[in-house]
């Protein structure tokens, strides 16, 4: 009785063990993040989905999303379908918690991964929070999506890709751009 039990804790510590490690591997980040979490405030998330005039028919790249709240926001409040991807594994725990207490599971999902190294062409949106030398990197990777695809940022813009559109909003600045049609992206084209 007592090799039975002694055979059975064995089993159960290897396959904890087992699970804890794979449960770390799977979090364990790439990279450090580029920048630290900062959330962007609720009124921000509303100005920047209404700014890239997000539909029902949209997908939502946010990059960086931390918390998750803004392609879940898309979902909640226009029906989009999106993904927020964020290298830190305790962003994306605590948004995968908020989009199982925001009931949009079904159109929303979260990656970690790096989003210099992710394909983003399957985006309508992209939303942004970073830093001017991230957006910077990120600018020929936005500047080759999809004709049309509209590219929204928090806090900062892409140097001399003049956006369409700025506002304000109690001291907080977003910028709104939409990718060229080809025919136009050799005469707008941005310094790189």
């Amino acid at each position: 009785m007592h090799r039975r039990a002694a055979v059975f804790l064995t089993i159960l510590a290897l396959a904890a063990s087992a699970g804890a490690g794979a449960a770390q591997q799977a979090q364990a980040p790439t990279r450090e993040p580029d920048v630290i979490y900062v959330p962007t405030p609720p009124e921000v998330v509303d100005a920047m989905l209404r700014m890239a005039k997000v539909t029902k028919d949209d997908v939502v790249y946010d990059l960086g999303s931390g918390d998750g709240r803004i392609v879940i926001t898309a979902a909640q409040k226009y029906g989009a379908r999106g993904i927020g991807f964020d290298i830190d594994p305790q962003r994306i725990a605590e948004a995968t918690a908020n989009l199982q207490q925001a009931g949009v599971g079904d159109r929303v999902r979260f990656v970690q991964a790096d989003l210099f190294e992710q394909d983003l062409s399957g985006a309508t949106v992209i939303t942004l929070y970073l830093l001017p030398s991230l957006n910077m990197k990120l600018r020929p990777t936005l500047w080759k999506l999809k004709p049309g695809t509209r590219i929204v940022s928090h806090s900062f813009d892409m140097g001399d890709w003049k956006p369409e559109k700025t506002i304000d909003l109690n001291g907080r600045t977003i910028y709104f751009w939409t990718v060229p049609a080809r025919k136009d992206a050799a005469k707008k084209a941005p310094k790189s």
